[in-house]
């Protein structure tokens, strides 16, 4: 029996929506135990789908978790600390090997900041309590895959933080993501400037990226604008870009926000995401879409048991 921790972001955020709608929608899954940490506000509706598939125990935060685990009891962690702070108890779990996989709902940058941590987000969280520099933010997509280079980081430090070690890195990762995807086709590497420089016309970081185009298996640089073009898509097992939005965007017009998962590569540990924010204005509506949720439980699943 395996333990999965689902961290449910702000309280006042869709979290614990997607969540309870997510795991009401999958069940008791076989050789698993899910975790959800939550805050006490939660609204009891959402206690009201959890409970209609598992039998919740409800746990204050510190107090001893059973050592006996069943699939269909669910351990129900409330805790009044910032979720931020879930967060990283649930990555010492996994450290300390007492859990097996983080999924985690969206928690923002200003309540990560009001929790008096300095990281900028879950990546930068989960970096510094593994002691790890070179991590790296992945998306899986029904139509594409990607590999980002830089995190959330100013636009303009982007060219300065492509170095051949992050470069090489991603490329890596890139790898590693199209053996979980079952993919042999070539790896795109999409150019930071636009028209990817143009011949230098544009800019000459692309330059850096001539060391690594390895023939058919990694192809590029892409041309930004045209990369993530439909016709593109079967061409390509995972897109590699420079920054942030050059990827995002695309994957999340794409695929929007009910599909697609968020994937940290370089953890000891299995964490899965959501591919969107936390929705405040939809709070309590009972109108968040849990399917990205959903996806992001079952890869986490997936990619625990080796099947992906």
């Amino acid at each position: 029996m395996k333990r999965l921790l689902i961290t449910t972001g702000d309280h006042d955020g869709i979290g614990t929506e997607v969540s309870a709608k997510a795991l009401a929608a999958l069940g008791p899954q076989k050789g698993f135990q899910f975790v959800v940490f939550r805050s006490p506000q939660t609204p009891p509706q959402h206690l009201k789908w959890l409970d209609k598939k598992f039998k919740r125990l409800t746990l204050e935060a510190g107090e001893p978790w059973p050592k006996e685990m069943s699939n269909r009891v669910l351990l129900d962690v409330v805790s009044d600390e910032a979720p931020a702070r879930w967060v990283e108890q649930a990555a010492r779990l996994c450290l300390k090997k007492n859990a097996h996989g983080i999924v985690t709902a969206p928690l923002s940058k200003t309540g990560i900041a009001a929790a008096g941590l300095k990281d900028r987000g879950h990546t930068e969280i989960f970096q510094r309590l593994c002691g790890l520099k070179d991590v790296y933010m992945a998306f899986w997509g029904r139509h594409f895959k990607l590999v980002l280079l830089t995190d959330h980081r100013p636009l303009m430090s982007v060219a300065k933080a492509l170095t051949p070690k992050r470069i090489r890195g991603g490329l890596a990762m890139a790898k590693r993501l199209r053996q979980l995807a079952k993919s042999k086709l070539p790896i795109a590497l999409v150019g930071l400037n636009p028209h990817a420089g143009e011949s230098g016309l544009l800019g000459t970081e692309e330059r850096l990226f001539k060391p690594f185009l390895r023939g058919k298996d990694v192809q590029g640089p892409m041309v930004p604008d045209a990369a993530f073009l439909p016709t593109q898509w079967k061409k390509f097992s995972v897109y590699v870009c420079p920054y942030h939005d050059q990827g995002l965007i695309p994957f999340k017009l794409v695929h929007g926000f009910d599909e697609g998962v968020h994937l940290t590569l370089g953890l000891p540990f299995v964490r899965t995401s959501v591919d969107h924010g936390t929705a405040k204005e939809l709070f309590g509506l009972n109108r968040a879409k849990h399917g990205s949720m959903r996806e992001a439980i079952e890869l986490a699943i997936e990619l625990i048991e080796g099947k992906t």
